[in-house]
Parts: structure tokens; sequence; C-alpha cells
């Protein structure tokens, strides 16, 4: 009896060694993760540079108001300067996250200062200014938003603010145009 047992057992692991049926789904179980974590980077950092580039065109076109006097001669304002850069971004980005800084350097491009606004514990630091100049003067226009991210958890991480954040920044550095009031 027990003989008997022992041939059926042989019998089975035999045919179970030579069955082939499931071991696709085995090996794409497998990979599955590793594939679809790559998948799923890629498209995160494929949105991330399509959102920069969006935010990089609005900052230029704006940036041409300041450069032509526009807006020196509109008046504008801090929030009527981010309102008309939000105005160009379409759906990509809330309005009330793009932050929009604009400095002159005088007529000396040798001042400007480009340092990110990120401070040591990796937190955005909101100290935005609007000081557009005068016609000759050197001026930067610079936008930020803080761009979440999702793929971080699964090893890559391209975040350099604190919690699972990319700062993209649009910069503009221009002398203005000799405009008349």
């Amino acid at each position: 009896m027990m003989s008997l047992f022992v041939s059926r057992a042989a019998v089975l692991m035999r045919r179970f060694g030579r069955n082939r049926r499931g071991s696709a789904a085995i090996e794409f179980a497998l990979i599955a993760p590793i594939f679809f974590g790559l998948l799923f980077a890629i498209i995160e950092v494929a949105l991330m540079f399509f959102a920069g580039q969006v935010l990089e065109t609005a900052v230029q076109d704006s940036a041409r108001l300041i450069l032509t006097g526009q807006a020196q001669g509109g008046s504008f304002s801090q929030s009527k300067f981010r309102d008309d850069v939000c105005g160009r971004l379409g759906g990509l980005f809330t309005c009330s996250g793009v932050f929009v800084d604009v400095q002159s350097y005088g007529t000396d491009f040798s001042k400007v200062d480009i340092s990110p606004p990120i401070d040591a514990n990796k937190n955005f630091v909101d100290n935005m200014k609007y000081a557009p100049g005068q016609a000759g003067d050197v001026v930067v226009v610079r936008a930020f938003y803080q761009w979440p991210l999702f793929v971080t958890g699964l090893g890559y991480n391209v975040a350099n603010l604190s919690g699972s954040k990319r700062l993209l920044t649009a910069t503009a550095a221009f002398r203005n145009e000799p405009y008349s009031n």
C-alpha cells in the first residue's frame, strides 16, 4: 500500500515537473512590478518635463510685457502679472500654486542672482517680489511651481522639495527695451 502511494506521488511529481502551462504567468508576476514601476517613472518624468516646458513658454510670453514696457505703462501689479502668466498655462497648473518673481538689477547683468528659493530643510521659500524696472534695466522674471511626484516610493526620486515635490522653475533674463512712458 505504501509503495503504491510512493509510486503515485512520483508520477505526479514527474508530471508537475514537465507541465509548463503556468510558467509564463509566474515569470510575468516576477517581472511585472519592475516593468510597471519603470513605465510609471518614465510617464511621470515626461509629464514633468512637459509641464516645465509649458511654464517656460508662459514666462517667456509674459516677460515680453515687461521687456516692451507694456506692464510698466499698464501699471501692472504683482498679482496682475501673475494672472497673465497663469492665463497662459492651460490646465496643467493651479494658479494658486504658481509663484512669480520679477527683479530689476539696474544696468549690470553681473548682479543677477538666480539661486533657487529652497531652504536647508528642502522647503520652498516664498520671497517673491515685483520690480519690473525702467527702460534699459536688466530684469529677471522667474516662475515657480511645486510639482507633486507619485513614483518616488519605488526608489526613483527626483524630488528637490520635501513632501515628494519637484520645484519647476522657468526664467527669462533680459534688458528692457528703450520704451517711452
